[in-house]
């Protein structure tokens, strides 16, 4: 009886293994960061081998740490870092260049040139995308534009290209399974998503061949199994879904007006909106959600490019931090930020603003000013900046946010969860699993197997760690607001 599913997660700075059991309990888990690099100022880069690497020894460790084989997983999903680009010879399953991370802005100015060329429209009508550098359609041209002999190999068919779960998927298939589903498709910038196709207009506009793109399934789907080879049985590949979607579907978001913020490096705030493709009109974007079996549901979604990314680097760069758990107790040291402000525009401001050109900056230092204020205002930084984000999707849906489900790692934050909470005047609800990107896609993959029977024995195993409830002033609130918009606007220069 094989009685476990389990969950590969390929993150932006590091890749977990998560094996559940029945009861939808984590059994074991590994983890492994690796190297970002950064070739110039605003780029992003990750070695394929590297990210391989760490896929098959976090998976490997994770069986052995439950003490079970291959043969005893059911089923296998996988859920990974959305836009970031692959792209590889498909003769030799060598990657023709480094992938192109979603947070990279080398194309920024060319999504610029396509803003200017009155194409937006187009774009968005089609995709339900802004253009911006963000997306995989404009590193998929640079590559082939850039990448010396590699338009000469796209023209004869030779290169694939593919987001994370694609790649991964090929080569733990050896090559057998060139797919990915509706929610990576549809943040390419290349996919319809009321068509659900590769769009052939933009195809053409970006001069990409056909034939490099994968077969686009549903996101709880068999694509196939895992060869021997890798982890002495194969394991059948059954749930697959970009990083946010996955992580909806794993805190039960699945129906109209269900929102959920996932901490990780970037934030990402998602609302269900059922079978209507909401328009927005306050800097969202339109996507798919992940399903298994018909048509897939529709999310808005606010995107922020650096979330709990700011953490790091209050420990790597500035060193100020020995660890991020540090951070809370810090936070806790200092009755407020002192009037500091830390807006962690690092590479841009994503939605509302879609500014490639705004930068970070640290606003209101004094002389008073230590480390406490300064750890504080960044962890309020992350929180303010997703008050922006629920602010245009309150606007956009007409739904007013009253519960707000948390996850990722920055949600382990005691006092960032009540900060969030106090900002945006709703109750902050964080589960029990707080991994719920990994759990997202063990539950596709679960109930495609039919290791699960439904939802309703999914809901059975769900439980909440904690519910934060807003005890701020409105006064303070709106003061602190007042504040953090105008650093924004420092930082755009105006």
């Amino acid at each position: 009886m094989k009685q476990y599913i389990l969950s590969l997660d390929q993150g932006t700075t590091s890749t977990r293994a998560i094996i559940f059991d029945k009861n939808s309990q984590i059994i074991a888990s590994a983890a492994r960061e690796f190297p970002q690099i950064y070739p110039q100022p605003g780029w992003v880069e990750h070695s394929p081998k590297d990210i391989m690497g760490t896929v098959v020894a976090v998976t490997g460790e994770a069986l052995v740490r439950a003490g079970i084989s291959a043969s005893d997983i059911a089923a296998m999903g996988v859920t990974n870092q959305r836009e970031t680009t692959f792209v590889w010879d498909k003769k030799t399953g060598k990657p023709v260049c480094n992938a192109i991370v979603w947070q990279c802005r080398r194309t920024a100015e060319y999504c610029e040139y396509l803003k200017t060329a009155g194409l937006s429209q187009t774009i968005y009508q089609k995709t339900g995308l802004v253009p911006d550098a963000y997306f995989s359609a404009t590193k998929i041209k640079w590559i082939l534009d850039n990448v010396e002999g590699a338009r000469t190999l796209a023209d004869a068919g030779r290169l694939a290209f593919g987001t994370a779960d694609t790649f991964i998927l090929w080569q733990l298939s050896r090559g057998k399974i060139f797919a990915t589903d509706y929610t990576n498709a549809s943040r390419t910038m290349l996919f319809n998503i009321h068509t659900l196709k590769w769009d052939e207009e933009l195809l053409s506009l970006f001069d990409i061949p056909a034939d490099m793109l994968p077969e686009v399934k549903p996101s709880g789907h068999n694509y196939g199994c895992t060869d021997e080879s890798f982890f002495g049985s194969p394991i059948a590949v059954c749930g697959v879904a970009g990083d946010q979607q996955s992580a909806l579907f794993g805190q039960l978001c699945l129906d109209e007006g269900d929102v959920k913020n996932t901490y990780g490096t970037g934030c990402f705030l998602l609302m269900n909106t059922g079978d209507k493709a909401v328009k927005s009109s306050n800097g969202l974007i339109t996507t798919l959600a992940a399903s298994f079996g018909g048509k897939p549901q529709y999310v808005l979604e606010g995107s922020v490019f650096v979330g709990g990314a700011v953490v790091q680097w209050l420990r790597d760069e500035l060193k100020i931090l020995t660890s991020a758990e540090e951070s809370e107790k810090e936070a806790l040291k200092v009755k407020n930020s002192g009037g500091v402000y830390v807006v962690p525009a690092f590479t841009g401001l994503g939605a509302p603003y879609w500014d490639s050109d705004a930068r970070g900056a640290i606003l209101g230092i004094t002389r008073g000013t230590n480390r406490s204020h300064i750890i504080r205002a960044a962890l309020e930084g992350i929180a303010y900046e997703v008050y922006d984000l629920v602010e245009a999707m309150q606007k956009d849906s007409g739904i007013k946010i009253t519960r707000l489900a948390v996850d990722g790692g920055a949600s382990k934050n005691n006092f960032l969860m009540q900060f969030q909470a106090d900002i945006l005047n709703c109750s902050a609800v964080r589960p029990k699993i707080p991994e719920t990107t990994a759990l997202g896609a063990a539950y596709l993959a679960g109930l495609t197997a039919g290791f699960w029977k439904n939802l309703n024995e999914l809901k059975k195993n769900a439980a909440v760690d904690r519910v934060f409830t807003p005890y701020m002033s409105e006064k303070t609130r709106g003061e602190l607001l007042n504040g953090w918009q105008k650093a924004v606007r420092h930082t755009r220069g105006s």
